[in-house]
């Protein structure tokens, strides 16, 4: 096994853009006065109680050199990646709506290709959205519909909880970005059943919290996670199963297809796990969650903090109950 130098890589990840680009959120949260309403910001998807049940709505936009370098690609993970936001609360999705943004319709046409190929893979309609083909600059965003019985958070992981990676392998990197892609070509029937994986095991009440891993990666969505929980989590990475021929630094930092952190009561750990496992995705205990605002990595024998949400909020959205 590669030895691990847990310091120097706890400096690398710190200084991440995926990491740094979720500092936005914040800013622009605070700027539109979202801290102290019903509905808590900082999710996956916004929960709004509909009866028995939750309203899940949630929107994605694309770095406008993705979308110019991979258009299929960006198209495609317009409805996958807003269907893994669904997903990860414990829900189901419902519709996606879109907003696209290009120089004609010669230029536009790998965009809708790979969405149209994502919401018949997934078997979720897309209803409606805005167009504009009449500008030089190619941008794209989608929205999405979903429901939930029983919801998954980002804010209830609680302190003695196991920290699970569920990600599947059975894919490679879509160079030249750290996207790590799974999904299409996998066969439309498991890519549905893999995705009711989580909903079924918020039904099953294996477990009140997760997060899909995004842009920043294993670490970055752990740091959000804790931030918005309120507690520490730390990290063996040691423990965290690799793809074949893929460094440990890049997996950390990766934004995969189909994966999810779960803060899961220890005896509730092992069903969560078989979930996974039994429909051929990796997933395992990598971590533990801890009282304390720390976010850190070890290898068993050296401990790194790569931050301290409380001296250095990430995400500066305040805990549910400061927002209720």
């Amino acid at each position: 096994m590669v030895a691990i130098d847990i310091k120097s890589l706890t400096v690398r990840l710190a200084e991440s853009n995926g990491i740094a680009a979720k500092a936005d959120i914040g800013a622009v949260a605070a700027s539109l006065g979202l801290a102290g309403q019903p509905v808590a910001v900082g999710d996956d998807c916004a929960a709004l109680q509909d009866g028995d049940g939750y309203l899940l709505f949630a929107i994605e936009g694309f770095m406008n050199e993705f979308v110019a370098a991979d258009p299929w690609f960006a198209g495609w993970c317009s409805v996958m990646v807003n269907i893994s936001d669904v997903a990860s609360m414990g829900g189901r999705p419902i519709a996606v709506v879109d907003a696209v943004w290009a120089d004609g319709e010669r230029s536009v046409a790998p965009v809708l290709e790979g969405m149209r190929a994502a919401a018949r893979a997934f078997g979720v309609p897309i209803v409606g959205g805005h167009t504009n083909i009449r500008t030089d600059r190619s941008q794209l965003s989608a929205a999405i519909l979903g429901r939930a019985k029983k919801l998954l958070t980002s804010f209830d992981a609680k302190a003695g909880d196991v920290l699970i990676a569920a990600v599947d392998h059975r894919g490679r990197y879509r160079e030249p970005f750290n996207n790590w892609e799974a999904a299409t070509d996998a066969p439309p029937q498991r890519l549905r059943g893999d995705l009711e994986i989580l909903p079924q095991i918020a039904e099953a009440g294996l477990a009140l919290a997760a997060k899909d891993i995004s842009q920043g990666g294993i670490i970055g969505t752990a740091i959000m996670l804790a931030e918005c929980s309120g507690v520490g989590i730390e990290i063996d990475v040691s423990t965290i199963p690799l793809p074949a021929e893929v460094t440990l630094e890049r997996w950390l930092a990766t934004f995969p297809s189909f994966g999810y952190l779960l803060s899961v009561a220890p005896g509730k750990a092992e069903g969560a796990i078989r979930r996974f496992t039994e429909r051929g995705i990796s997933a395992a205990a990598i971590g533990k969650v801890l009282a304390g605002s720390e976010v850190a990595i070890t290898d068993g024998t050296e401990r790194a903090v790569i931050r301290d949400h409380a001296e250095t909020p990430l995400l500066k959205l305040g805990r549910r109950e400061d927002a209720a």
